[in-house]
Protein backbone atom coordinates (compact mmCIF):
# COMPACT_ATOMS: atom_id res chain seq x y z
CA UNK A 1 0.00 0.00 0.00
CA UNK A 2 2.88 2.58 0.85
CA UNK A 3 4.62 1.80 -2.49
CA UNK A 4 1.06 2.67 -4.48
CA UNK A 5 0.69 5.42 -2.36
CA UNK A 6 3.93 6.77 -2.99
CA UNK A 7 3.33 6.67 -6.80
CA UNK A 8 0.36 8.50 -6.73
CA UNK A 9 2.61 11.50 -5.89
CA UNK A 10 4.59 10.95 -8.71
CA UNK A 11 3.17 13.83 -11.71
CA UNK A 12 3.08 10.84 -14.17
CA UNK A 13 3.64 7.21 -13.67
CA UNK A 14 7.24 6.65 -14.98
CA UNK A 15 8.78 3.43 -15.35
CA UNK A 16 11.99 3.29 -14.19
CA UNK A 17 11.77 1.73 -10.63
CA UNK A 18 14.38 5.07 -9.11
CA UNK A 19 12.33 7.45 -10.25
CA UNK A 20 9.27 6.52 -7.89
CA UNK A 21 11.52 5.12 -4.89
CA UNK A 22 14.34 7.51 -4.76
CA UNK A 23 13.80 10.71 -2.50
CA UNK A 24 16.89 12.85 -1.89
CA UNK A 25 16.13 15.76 0.54
CA UNK A 26 19.47 18.20 0.29
CA UNK A 27 20.98 19.69 -3.11
CA UNK A 28 24.37 17.75 -2.95
CA UNK A 29 22.50 14.15 -3.42
CA UNK A 30 20.22 15.43 -5.90
CA UNK A 31 22.74 16.61 -7.95
CA UNK A 32 25.35 13.51 -7.73
CA UNK A 33 21.87 11.71 -8.02
CA UNK A 34 20.79 13.35 -11.32
CA UNK A 35 23.62 13.03 -12.81
CA UNK A 36 24.67 9.26 -12.23
CA UNK A 37 21.45 7.65 -13.36
CA UNK A 38 21.88 9.37 -17.13
CA UNK A 39 18.51 10.73 -17.54
CA UNK A 40 17.71 13.48 -20.04
CA UNK A 41 18.99 16.54 -18.02
CA UNK A 42 21.85 17.67 -16.35
CA UNK A 43 22.31 18.97 -12.86
CA UNK A 44 24.11 21.41 -11.10
CA UNK A 45 24.47 23.55 -7.43
CA UNK A 46 22.30 26.59 -8.40
CA UNK A 47 21.32 27.15 -5.47
CA UNK A 48 24.27 26.99 -2.78
CA UNK A 49 23.71 23.89 -0.36
CA UNK A 50 24.93 25.94 2.44
CA UNK A 51 22.64 28.57 2.04
CA UNK A 52 19.83 26.61 1.22
CA UNK A 53 17.75 23.16 1.72
CA UNK A 54 14.86 22.36 -1.04
CA UNK A 55 12.47 23.27 1.73
CA UNK A 56 13.88 26.81 2.07
CA UNK A 57 12.77 27.20 -1.79
CA UNK A 58 8.80 26.71 -1.43
CA UNK A 59 8.19 30.31 -1.01
CA UNK A 60 9.09 30.42 -4.63
CA UNK A 61 6.84 28.13 -5.97
CA UNK A 62 4.10 30.10 -5.57
CA UNK A 63 1.01 29.23 -7.51
CA UNK A 64 -1.69 27.38 -6.17
CA UNK A 65 -2.95 25.23 -8.45
CA UNK A 66 -6.55 23.15 -9.15
CA UNK A 67 -8.59 26.39 -9.26
CA UNK A 68 -10.04 26.51 -12.68
CA UNK A 69 -12.66 28.66 -13.77
CA UNK A 70 -12.11 30.17 -17.02
CA UNK A 71 -13.94 28.57 -20.38
CA UNK A 72 -11.91 26.22 -22.19
CA UNK A 73 -10.52 27.52 -25.92
CA UNK A 74 -10.43 24.46 -28.86
CA UNK A 75 -8.45 25.03 -31.93
CA UNK A 76 -9.68 22.82 -35.20
CA UNK A 77 -6.69 20.82 -36.30
CA UNK A 78 -5.30 19.33 -39.09
CA UNK A 79 -3.02 16.35 -39.22
CA UNK A 80 0.03 18.12 -40.58
CA UNK A 81 0.16 22.12 -39.32
CA UNK A 82 1.97 21.29 -36.08
CA UNK A 83 5.70 21.44 -36.87
CA UNK A 84 8.38 19.40 -35.06
CA UNK A 85 10.10 22.65 -33.38
CA UNK A 86 9.41 26.04 -32.54
CA UNK A 87 10.68 28.87 -31.14
CA UNK A 88 8.43 32.03 -30.53
CA UNK A 89 11.63 34.11 -30.27
CA UNK A 90 12.45 32.99 -33.79
CA UNK A 91 8.91 33.42 -35.17
CA UNK A 92 8.52 36.94 -33.99
CA UNK A 93 11.92 38.37 -33.52
CA UNK A 94 10.48 41.54 -33.57
CA UNK A 95 9.15 41.36 -29.99
CA UNK A 96 12.00 41.49 -27.57
CA UNK A 97 9.61 40.72 -24.58
CA UNK A 98 9.88 37.25 -26.01
CA UNK A 99 13.19 36.46 -24.64
CA UNK A 100 13.49 38.64 -21.38
CA UNK A 101 13.89 37.03 -18.34
CA UNK A 102 12.86 38.39 -15.31
CA UNK A 103 13.34 37.75 -11.90
CA UNK A 104 10.36 37.22 -9.02
CA UNK A 105 12.91 37.62 -5.98
CA UNK A 106 12.00 37.13 -2.89
CA UNK A 107 8.56 36.74 -3.15
CA UNK A 108 6.29 33.47 -4.85
CA UNK A 109 5.14 36.15 -7.30
CA UNK A 110 5.42 33.50 -10.26
CA UNK A 111 1.62 32.79 -10.62
CA UNK A 112 1.59 36.68 -11.33
CA UNK A 113 4.99 36.93 -13.81
CA UNK A 114 4.24 33.36 -16.28
CA UNK A 115 1.22 35.91 -16.75
CA UNK A 116 2.74 39.31 -17.59
CA UNK A 117 5.56 37.82 -19.58
CA UNK A 118 2.88 36.10 -22.03
CA UNK A 119 0.42 39.06 -21.82
CA UNK A 120 3.69 41.75 -22.82
CA UNK A 121 4.00 38.85 -25.57
CA UNK A 122 0.95 38.83 -27.01
CA UNK A 123 0.28 42.66 -27.28
CA UNK A 124 3.42 42.91 -29.55
CA UNK A 125 2.57 39.83 -31.80
CA UNK A 126 -1.28 41.14 -31.86
CA UNK A 127 0.31 44.46 -32.98
CA UNK A 128 2.41 43.11 -35.89
CA UNK A 129 5.61 44.53 -33.30
CA UNK A 130 3.37 47.96 -33.23
CA UNK A 131 3.13 48.08 -29.78
CA UNK A 132 6.33 47.42 -27.28
CA UNK A 133 5.16 47.24 -23.65
CA UNK A 134 6.17 45.37 -20.38
CA UNK A 135 3.11 44.75 -18.53
CA UNK A 136 3.66 44.76 -14.66
CA UNK A 137 3.60 42.12 -12.33
CA UNK A 138 3.82 44.85 -9.70
CA UNK A 139 0.05 45.91 -10.92
CA UNK A 140 -1.08 42.28 -10.98
CA UNK A 141 0.48 40.89 -7.37
CA UNK A 142 -0.24 43.76 -5.33
CA UNK A 143 -3.96 44.87 -6.67
CA UNK A 144 -5.27 41.55 -7.83
CA UNK A 145 -6.47 41.22 -4.06
CA UNK A 146 -8.54 37.45 -3.03
CA UNK A 147 -8.96 36.93 -6.76
CA UNK A 148 -5.78 36.12 -7.33
CA UNK A 149 -4.81 34.39 -3.82
CA UNK A 150 -2.38 35.69 -1.44
CA UNK A 151 -0.05 37.98 -3.54
CA UNK A 152 3.66 36.86 -2.17
CA UNK A 153 2.35 33.50 -0.90
CA UNK A 154 1.02 32.47 -3.93
CA UNK A 155 -1.79 33.05 -6.35
CA UNK A 156 -4.06 31.52 -9.17
CA UNK A 157 -3.14 31.82 -12.85
CA UNK A 158 -6.42 31.98 -13.96
CA UNK A 159 -7.37 34.75 -11.72
CA UNK A 160 -4.83 36.58 -12.97
CA UNK A 161 -5.82 36.69 -16.80
CA UNK A 162 -9.18 37.53 -15.32
CA UNK A 163 -7.97 40.29 -13.67
CA UNK A 164 -6.19 41.67 -16.61
CA UNK A 165 -9.42 41.52 -19.09
CA UNK A 166 -11.26 42.68 -16.30
CA UNK A 167 -9.49 45.75 -14.62
CA UNK A 168 -5.80 46.24 -17.17
CA UNK A 169 -3.04 46.51 -16.10
CA UNK A 170 -0.41 49.21 -16.39
CA UNK A 171 3.10 48.98 -17.82
CA UNK A 172 5.74 48.02 -15.41
CA UNK A 173 9.57 46.47 -16.15
CA UNK A 174 12.22 45.16 -13.81
CA UNK A 175 13.36 46.49 -10.61
CA UNK A 176 14.33 50.21 -10.66
CA UNK A 177 12.93 50.70 -14.22
CA UNK A 178 12.03 53.81 -14.16
CA UNK A 179 10.63 54.21 -17.90
CA UNK A 180 7.39 52.27 -16.87
CA UNK A 181 4.43 53.04 -14.73
CA UNK A 182 4.74 50.58 -11.70
CA UNK A 183 8.28 49.10 -12.16
CA UNK A 184 8.99 45.26 -9.60
CA UNK A 185 9.24 46.57 -6.05
CA UNK A 186 10.71 43.54 -4.95
CA UNK A 187 14.92 43.33 -5.31
CA UNK A 188 16.62 41.00 -7.42
CA UNK A 189 19.06 38.36 -5.13
CA UNK A 190 21.17 36.00 -5.84
CA UNK A 191 19.27 32.46 -5.46
CA UNK A 192 22.49 30.89 -6.61
CA UNK A 193 26.05 30.19 -5.42
CA UNK A 194 27.64 32.70 -8.39
CA UNK A 195 26.44 35.73 -8.44
CA UNK A 196 26.54 40.03 -8.24
CA UNK A 197 23.14 40.23 -6.85
CA UNK A 198 22.57 40.34 -2.78
CA UNK A 199 22.06 36.79 -1.42
CA UNK A 200 18.35 36.22 -0.97
CA UNK A 201 16.30 36.90 2.29
CA UNK A 202 13.13 34.05 0.84
CA UNK A 203 9.75 34.83 2.41
CA UNK A 204 9.18 38.72 1.68
CA UNK A 205 6.04 40.40 2.22
CA UNK A 206 3.59 41.09 -0.68
CA UNK A 207 4.02 45.05 -1.32
CA UNK A 208 0.86 47.32 -1.05
CA UNK A 209 -1.58 48.17 -3.55
CA UNK A 210 -0.94 51.92 -5.04
CA UNK A 211 -2.82 53.07 -8.12
CA UNK A 212 -0.59 55.50 -9.31
CA UNK A 213 2.97 55.38 -11.31
CA UNK A 214 5.32 54.62 -9.12
CA UNK A 215 8.72 54.63 -11.92
CA UNK A 216 7.76 57.23 -14.33
CA UNK A 217 5.63 59.66 -12.44
CA UNK A 218 4.32 61.51 -15.67
CA UNK A 219 2.27 59.07 -16.86
CA UNK A 220 -1.26 58.53 -15.65
CA UNK A 221 -2.01 55.43 -13.54
CA UNK A 222 -5.45 55.00 -15.42
CA UNK A 223 -3.98 56.37 -18.68
CA UNK A 224 -1.87 53.64 -19.12
CA UNK A 225 -4.21 50.80 -18.75
CA UNK A 226 -3.64 47.90 -20.94
CA UNK A 227 -6.69 45.49 -21.16
CA UNK A 228 -7.38 42.17 -22.31
CA UNK A 229 -10.43 41.48 -24.59
CA UNK A 230 -10.72 38.00 -23.46
CA UNK A 231 -9.14 34.92 -21.51
CA UNK A 232 -9.55 31.15 -21.39
CA UNK A 233 -7.68 27.91 -20.24
CA UNK A 234 -6.55 25.32 -22.86
CA UNK A 235 -7.05 21.79 -23.49
CA UNK A 236 -4.62 19.45 -22.11
CA UNK A 237 -4.09 18.06 -25.40
CA UNK A 238 -0.21 18.53 -26.53
CA UNK A 239 -1.57 19.94 -30.24
CA UNK A 240 -4.00 22.22 -28.56
CA UNK A 241 -1.47 24.25 -26.71
CA UNK A 242 0.97 24.33 -29.61
CA UNK A 243 -1.87 25.62 -31.94
CA UNK A 244 -2.22 27.99 -29.66
CA UNK A 245 1.31 29.42 -29.14
CA UNK A 246 2.14 29.38 -33.13
CA UNK A 247 -1.35 31.38 -33.52
CA UNK A 248 -1.44 34.05 -30.91
CA UNK A 249 2.27 33.66 -28.90
CA UNK A 250 3.29 32.33 -25.61
CA UNK A 251 1.05 30.79 -22.54
CA UNK A 252 1.44 30.86 -18.99
CA UNK A 253 1.55 27.78 -17.53
CA UNK A 254 2.13 25.68 -13.95
CA UNK A 255 3.18 22.46 -12.61
CA UNK A 256 4.39 20.95 -9.67
CA UNK A 257 7.78 21.47 -8.50
CA UNK A 258 9.83 18.82 -6.35
CA UNK A 259 13.25 19.10 -4.84
CA UNK A 260 15.60 18.15 -8.28
CA UNK A 261 13.93 20.74 -10.18
CA UNK A 262 15.81 23.84 -9.10
CA UNK A 263 19.15 21.85 -9.31
CA UNK A 264 18.28 21.78 -13.31
CA UNK A 265 21.05 22.79 -15.69
CA UNK A 266 20.46 21.35 -19.48
CA UNK A 267 18.80 18.97 -20.91
CA UNK A 268 15.05 17.57 -20.72
CA UNK A 269 13.99 17.56 -17.05
CA UNK A 270 11.83 15.17 -15.60
CA UNK A 271 11.48 14.37 -12.02
CA UNK A 272 13.34 12.10 -10.79
CA UNK A 273 13.84 12.33 -7.34
CA UNK A 274 13.02 14.73 -4.08
CA UNK A 275 9.89 15.67 -2.36
CA UNK A 276 6.66 18.39 -3.74
CA UNK A 277 7.80 21.35 -3.05
CA UNK A 278 4.46 23.47 -3.98
CA UNK A 279 3.30 24.85 -7.67
CA UNK A 280 5.09 26.76 -9.96
CA UNK A 281 3.99 29.01 -13.21
CA UNK A 282 5.86 29.42 -16.17
CA UNK A 283 6.07 31.27 -19.71
CA UNK A 284 5.81 28.19 -22.58
CA UNK A 285 6.87 29.68 -25.67
CA UNK A 286 7.68 26.50 -27.90
CA UNK A 287 8.86 23.24 -28.06
CA UNK A 288 11.31 20.70 -30.12
CA UNK A 289 12.97 17.74 -29.71
CA UNK A 290 16.36 16.77 -28.36
CA UNK A 291 17.93 13.52 -28.77
CA UNK A 292 15.27 11.97 -29.13
CA UNK A 293 13.22 13.14 -26.15
CA UNK A 294 9.99 15.65 -27.15
CA UNK A 295 10.39 18.77 -25.32
CA UNK A 296 8.21 22.60 -24.37
CA UNK A 297 10.45 25.10 -23.95
CA UNK A 298 9.66 27.10 -21.31
CA UNK A 299 10.86 30.70 -19.40
CA UNK A 300 11.74 30.51 -15.75
CA UNK A 301 11.44 34.08 -13.60
CA UNK A 302 14.37 33.17 -11.30
CA UNK A 303 16.77 34.95 -13.29
CA UNK A 304 19.60 34.63 -16.12
CA UNK A 305 21.70 32.93 -13.85
CA UNK A 306 19.23 29.74 -13.42
CA UNK A 307 19.36 26.76 -15.93
CA UNK A 308 19.76 28.11 -19.36
CA UNK A 309 20.00 31.40 -18.87
CA UNK A 310 16.85 31.67 -16.65
CA UNK A 311 15.40 28.98 -19.37
CA UNK A 312 14.73 25.30 -19.54
CA UNK A 313 13.14 22.16 -21.16
CA UNK A 314 10.72 19.98 -20.01
CA UNK A 315 9.53 16.88 -21.11
CA UNK A 316 6.69 17.03 -23.37
CA UNK A 317 3.44 14.57 -24.04
CA UNK A 318 2.85 13.14 -20.53
CA UNK A 319 1.98 15.79 -19.29
CA UNK A 320 5.19 16.01 -16.77
CA UNK A 321 4.35 17.35 -13.04
CA UNK A 322 1.00 18.69 -14.71
CA UNK A 323 2.43 20.72 -17.18
CA UNK A 324 -0.18 20.10 -19.53
CA UNK A 325 -2.92 20.67 -17.48
CA UNK A 326 -3.04 23.77 -16.06
CA UNK A 327 -2.20 26.06 -19.14
CA UNK A 328 -3.77 29.61 -19.53
CA UNK A 329 -4.17 32.77 -21.74
CA UNK A 330 -6.50 35.62 -23.33
CA UNK A 331 -6.12 38.16 -26.43
CA UNK A 332 -4.99 41.34 -25.92
CA UNK A 333 -7.62 44.72 -26.54
CA UNK A 334 -5.62 46.36 -29.20
CA UNK A 335 -6.78 49.97 -29.34
CA UNK A 336 -6.98 51.55 -33.13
Amino acid sequence: MMRIFIALLCCVCLTQAYNVFSRHENFEDIVWFVNKINTTWGAQHNFDPEHYTPSDLRVLCGTKIGKKFLPIKYHELTATEIPDTFDARKQWPNCPSISKIRDQGSCGSCWAFGAVEAMSDRYCIASNGKIEVDISSEDLLTCCGFDCGDGCDGGYPEGAWKYWVDYGLVSGGLYGDDSSCQPYEVPPCEHHIEGKRPKCSEGGSTPRCDRKCEGNTTISYNNDKHYGASSYGIGSEVSQIQKEIMTHGPVEGAFTVYADFPTYKSGVYQHVTGSVLGGHAIKILGWGVEKGTPYWLVANSWNSDWGQNGFFKILRGRDECGIESSVVAGKPQIKK
